[in-house]
């Protein structure tokens, strides 16, 4: 299974608004840059988070957009279901009856169980952690001064 830019680029964008959070708003104009994703394709991503209240819009002079929540009470799991929809790898897992072959197919609990261990992942992932990462990425990056 691959995720869509659309994922990628919105746990991205959290991340920016993360390190922004509580106080400052960030426009998408600077969060595209910093990422190096397309505004205009950004601008729709922001427009679905925001629908979705993870996001707010603050218009005027310094507008942008804010967290709705602190980070550590955003999952990975809940921006994947706003962006991507279900984390069932196939309909059946969601829609059993969908398939008459679902009470004798072979595959259909192992697509159960990937739903399952996936959807625990990002459940327990909070942006709050992808902020954590980050820094400790930045810290480790440092170059080191010997005397």
């Amino acid at each position: 299974m691959k995720l869509s830019t659309r994922m990628r680029y919105g746990a991205r964008a959290l991340v920016e608004l993360a390190l922004a959070y509580p106080g400052d708003t960030v426009s998408v104009k600077d969060i595209a840059a910093k990422q190096g994703i397309s505004p205009k394709y950004l601008e729709h991503i922001m427009a679905s988070l925001r629908a979705a209240g993870i996001l707010k819009a603050v218009r005027g002079l310094h507008g942008g957009y804010v967290l709705a929540r602190p980070p550590e009470s955003i999952s990975l799991k809940e921006l994947f279901e706003v962006l991507e929809g279900s984390i069932a790898p196939v309909d059946c897992v969601d829609h059993p009856d969908s398939c008459p072959m679902q009470a004798v197919c072979p595959t259909r609990e192992t697509w159960l169980e990937m739903k399952e261990s996936m959807g625990k992942v990002l459940e327990q992932t909070s942006i709050q952690d992808l902020v954590d990462r980050k820094e400790r990425k930045a810290i480790a990056q440092r170059p080191m001064y010997h005397i």
